[in-house]
């Protein structure tokens, strides 16, 4: 699976454009991970976020790459002050919802919390730039298509979620168009 493709799955699954992908497109240095903005608890929050969405099975789950450290560097170097400020009042917001901490809810609850979030997410249209990303002058997407973009993301371009949960091919590599399928045999990563 080429990044192209990876990014159009990620737009598919959260019915928007990938925010924040226009800057990982300019040739600008990553910020240091010292100054990651995040505490150590909004991490935590994360990674119980993505690892509702993306749980531990026969394969790895997204604290396993660790995903909520990459999300939170992602919105720290890549999203301008708006988004970061909106994806900030998210989590303030799902902790509120949750009646405190989302991470003291049961595994049921955290996953009727972001099914809601997620019903309200896509009920929000957003209008997507020439780049084929949202464009941080338009409206704003609601913060959970943010989360749910980051922990997809996150994961499945992690060592973890490229090689364990995807079939990892190092390229260049050979090229075999008549490979047989066999039923429920992970679909394809690359770099």
């Amino acid at each position: 699976m080429e990044r192209r493709d990876l990014l159009k799955m990620i737009v598919a699954a959260t019915g928007a454009a990938m925010i924040g992908l226009p800057v990982l497109g300019q040739a600008q240095a990553p910020t240091a991970a010292a100054n990651n903005t995040f505490s150590a608890a909004d991490v935590g929050t994360l990674d119980e976020i993505a690892e509702t969405i993306l749980p531990k099975t026969r394969t790895a789950g997204a604290k396993d790459a660790a995903t909520g450290a990459f999300m939170a560097q992602f919105v720290t170097d890549c999203y301008t002050n708006q988004q970061q400020a909106t994806f900030r009042a998210g989590l303030a917001d799902i902790d509120q919802r949750a009646g405190g901490r989302f991470v003291s809810l049961t595994p049921q609850a955290r996953t009727r919390l972001l099914q809601t979030l997620d019903a309200e997410a896509r009920k929000r249209a957003v209008e997507v730039g020439d780049t084929g990303t949202a464009d941080g002058t338009r409206a704003m997407p609601h913060y959970f298509t943010m989360i749910k973009q980051l922990a997809i993301f996150g994961f499945f371009t992690s060592k973890v979620g490229a090689t364990e949960v995807l079939q990892y091919v190092a390229v260049p590599g050979r090229y075999d168009g008549d490979l047989a399928y066999v039923p429920g045999t992970p679909a394809w990563g690359t770099s």
